[in-house]
């Protein structure tokens, strides 16, 4: 674990050639964000909920596929995912000419099912996380369709080592990144490529509770599981860590934080009340932690926040949304 991840070169390259396939999402200054904090404090946030299928997933899923041989196009590809990811490998099988069987819990949120098929995915819902890798093997196993990993693997830090490299192209100083954290597919290739180019860069990872998997795994330096996920971060609800992308998040991220529901709930509500957008929880976790846990330590400095993700329906986020003024 802790080895080198791709180069600099390596995600220029993808980033060329999923061009026509992928967004250069923006980054904005946060006025709203910077009045609560005081100090002097910059914020600037990394829009990636506007990339196409609403999160980064679809860099590494595009990534993934790219890569793909003529045969394996020809059998397909099956996923495992509460909804994100499943949407991207979708959306990707879609792009390259080819087909998408994928599995997502029953748990997941509609317009998630919903958008996954509207990409042409054939869609087999379980109740268990655990389970859901099961399924997918089974699937690889009687139809030979190729499973794209929703965190893991050098392609994956590929794709989001692209979201990296744009920060560092839009954002002309800055001293601290917060990145969430689910099973460490964003954080991984994002530090991995942020490390490369600006080493000075301080990279946080945020984590809710009830999802602690990285946590767990830099206390006993190896990946580490967790029996359930128990957390309105759906998106970040990763079972376990895995070696590679655990390996580029512990080589290359200084240091994690964690926020609850109940600040993401405060999070959610405050980015729409301030800047008028409507994200999911795992979106907010970054904000959520700057606003709280790290908002001392951070008091000062030129912070990027990367919000990831906007699969959310209206009723969905007005029921876990809390518009309460942020002290």
């Amino acid at each position: 674990m802790g080895g080198a991840g791709p180069n600099i070169a390596e995600i220029h390259a993808l980033r060329d050639r999923l061009s026509a396939q992928i967004l250069r999402t923006p980054v904005m200054r946060c006025a709203s964000i910077e009045e609560v904090l005081g100090g002097n404090t910059q914020v600037f946030a990394k829009l990636e909920f506007l990339q196409r299928t609403g999160t980064f997933k679809a860099r590494g899923a595009l990534a993934t596929l790219h890569g793909l041989s003529a045969k394996q196009r020809k059998s397909g590809v099956t996923a495992v995912s509460a909804g994100n990811h499943a949407i991207a490998t979708a959306y990707a099988a879609q792009a390259v000419g080819t087909t998408a069987k994928v599995v997502m819990l029953s748990s997941a949120n509609r317009s998630r099912i919903t958008a996954c098929k509207s990409y042409g995915a054939e869609v087999v819902i379980v109740d268990d996380v655990h389970r859901a890798f099961d399924v997918a093997q089974q699937i690889q196993d009687e139809e030979g369709r190729v499973f794209v990993h929703p965190f893991e693997g050098k392609s994956v830090a590929l794709g989001t080592g692209t979201v990296g490299l744009e920060i560092h192209e839009q954002v002309d100083n800055f001293d601290a990144l917060l990145v969430p954290v689910g099973g460490g597919g964003l954080i991984g290739g994002v530090s991995n490529a942020i490390k490369q180019l600006r080493p000075e860069v301080e990279i946080i990872g945020v984590e809710p509770e009830g999802a602690d998997t990285m946590h767990r795994s830099f206390a006993s330096g190896k990946p580490e599981s967790i029996e359930k996920v128990t957390t309105i971060a759906d998106s970040l609800g990763a079972p376990f860590a895995l070696p590679y992308s655990f390996g580029l998040t512990r080589k290359n991220v200084d240091r994690l934080a964690m926020v609850d529901d109940l600040q993401l709930r405060k999070a959610m509500g405050f980015l729409f009340n301030s800047m008028k957008i409507a994200v999911e929880p795992a979106c907010a976790t970054t904000t959520a932690a700057l606003l709280g846990p790290l908002r001392e330590s951070l008091r000062g400095k030129q912070v990027v926040l990367l919000l990831c993700g906007s699969n959310i329906d209206w009723e969905t986020f007005s029921s876990q949304a809390i518009f309460d003024d942020v002290d």
